[in-house]
């Protein structure tokens, strides 16, 4: 059995993911390429907020005008997939 079997990413909508944003519920989470993170423990994320940058939002189209590369996710715990 393999890993995902064990422990399937569950989905959200936009909807529950907007949900996520550090004042509607306590996760702080954002997608990026079709995949859900949890970005709760990043200083940098505090309140839910990122430079221009808001949590509980698919943040893919705006990485390209990020400072970094899509490997800023990889320290991050992934939640679920984004519908």
């Amino acid at each position: 059995m393999s890993e995902e079997e064990k422990n399937p990413i569950k989905s959200y909508t936009i909807s529950q993911l907007a949900l996520r944003n550090g004042k509607d519920k306590e996760e702080i989470w954002c997608a990026y390429d079709g995949f859900i993170y949890d970005v709760s423990k990043s200083k940098l994320w505090r309140d839910g907020k990122h430079y221009e940058h808001w949590a509980g939002q698919d943040l893919t189209a705006e990485l390209k005008d990020a400072p970094h590369t899509k490997n800023v996710f990889d320290k991050f715990k992934i939640v679920g997939r984004l519908e």
